[in-house]
């Protein structure tokens, strides 16, 4: 198929390159911007495992072709995939509005923008108003993006599950085609009304974030009983009713779509007259949790820490991401500098984003060597998980360290073994 898809965020070139890989003619049409200007010159704005040799290698086969957001598709009446900016439905809409005037038969429109619930109706209703030369100029459907940063391209390429809006019979056969080479294990596309998808990618995001809060909330809870919450977290997970996904404490969540979905829902409830209670605490907790590790530090110097230096491991907001949005870790910095402490910095991927957000700063220093920015540090706090942080060196981190303390932010230590080998340690909820 001949398929233009429409946005330069993340779900734009996961779709398109995957689509391109499996033998379909991919449009990409980008807004201006920084990312477009990466992709022209052969660059992926996006650290995702995978992506960029995909893409590299499906715009060599000519099966990815790049180009402007406003111009012509390849086809009249053809495959349309938005995946477009949760700010931009304006540009949706009239974007959706011109094609009939170039439609000789109907139009498919896949949308997976992140829009309010009801905007893939609006679409429809947009489609259908137009000056159309066919009597039928086309559906709208949705597909809500349900990618997970830092997998996204396994993520689409190996679903769990597709959420498939659609009204028209012709239209929801027609995506089912186009998903088919990622959905032959099983069938793992769920057919509902467009509204139905929207509302339950929201619903969704809505529940891990509450699962996510929630156990931020036992494990601090757990500190105060002389309880060890990795004890209570297995024996939840263990219940088949509850499960083990999304269970584990830690230092707040961040990410840009996932806050960002969050809060929709939490302003869909409000706009429908409804209080938005829960999820507004959910909110509250996670940016209370952010600052736990702070807190931690605070009463173990006893409130004194200016002039201390403390060093962080991972700054993303994920492991295998370089996108800081919302990361716990900077409202832990702001807090630290608050305090006039000299923050160092390890991260595989993110430090390019740091260094962006922050600016140039005294009190800021970046390192390409994890045991680099421990040296001479009065602590070292553990904010991202990644896989390289598991398993250090804790005689050379002991030795380089001014003072022995380790503040793990995702309980991914062992605090019997760490305070074995000499260290103090506080974890989240750990005994």
């Amino acid at each position: 198929m001949q398929v233009d898809v429409y946005g330069d965020t993340l779900c734009a070139l996961v779709s398109a390159t995957a689509l391109a890989s499996t033998g379909n003619q991919v449009l990409l049409h980008l807004p201006e911007g920084a990312h477009a200007e990466q992709l022209m010159r052969g660059e992926c704005p996006f650290r995702e495992p995978g992506l960029a040799d995909l893409m590299t290698e499906q715009q060599e086969a000519g099966r990815l072709l790049l180009t402007s957001l406003e111009a012509a598709p390849q086809v009249p009446g053809g495959v349309i995939w938005l995946a477009l900016n949760p700010d931009m439905p304006a540009e949706a809409q009239a974007l959706i509005g011109a094609l009939p005037e170039r439609c000789t038969r109907r139009w498919l429109v896949v949308n997976q923008s992140t829009f309010a619930v009801g905007s893939s109706e609006l679409l429809q209703q947009a489609l259908l108003e137009c000056e159309a030369p066919v009597a039928d100029p086309g559906a709208v459907v949705s597909l809500p993006d349900l990618l997970i940063e830092g997998n996204a391209l396994q993520s689409f390429m190996r679903a769990d599950s597709w959420l498939l809006g659609a009204d028209a019979n012709w239209a929801r056969q027609l995506v089912t085609e186009l998903l088919r080479p990622f959905n032959r294990r099983r069938d793992a596309i769920m057919p509902m009304r467009p509204r139905e998808a929207e509302f339950t990618k929201l619903a969704i995001t809505g529940m891990l974030a509450t699962r996510l809060s929630y156990m931020n909330d036992m494990a601090n809870l757990a500190d105060s009983l002389d309880v060890d919450i990795e004890q209570v977290r297995q024996g939840m997970g263990a219940d088949r009713r509850i499960g083990d996904a999304y269970l584990y404490p830690g230092c707040g969540f961040g990410g840009l779509s996932f806050s960002r979905d969050v809060m929709s829902l939490a302003s869909t409830l409000q706009g429908s007259g409804m209080a938005a209670q829960l999820l507004d605490e959910v909110l509250n907790i996670n940016e209370r949790q952010k600052e736990v590790l702070f807190r931690k530090l605070w009463r173990h110097y006893g409130t004194n820490l200016r002039g201390r230096k403390v060093a962080l491991w991972g700054i993303a907001f994920k492991p295998e991401s370089s996108r800081i949005n919302n990361a716990p870790a900077l409202k832990l910095i702001e807090a630290l500098w608050a305090q006039g402490v000299e923050v160092h910095v390890h991260d595989p991927r993110a430090l390019g984003s740091l260094a962006q957000w922050a600016g140039e700063r005294e009190d800021l220093v970046l390192h390409q060597d994890p045991y680099a920015a421990v040296a001479g540090a009065d602590a070292l706090m553990l904010v991202t998980e990644w896989k390289a942080y598991w398993s250090p060196d804790l005689t050379r981190l002991h030795e380089l360290m001014a003072t022995p303390l380790l503040l793990d932010g995702r309980n991914v230590w062992d605090p019997e073994f760490m305070k074995q080998n000499g260290f103090a340690y506080y974890g989240i909820g750990r005994r």
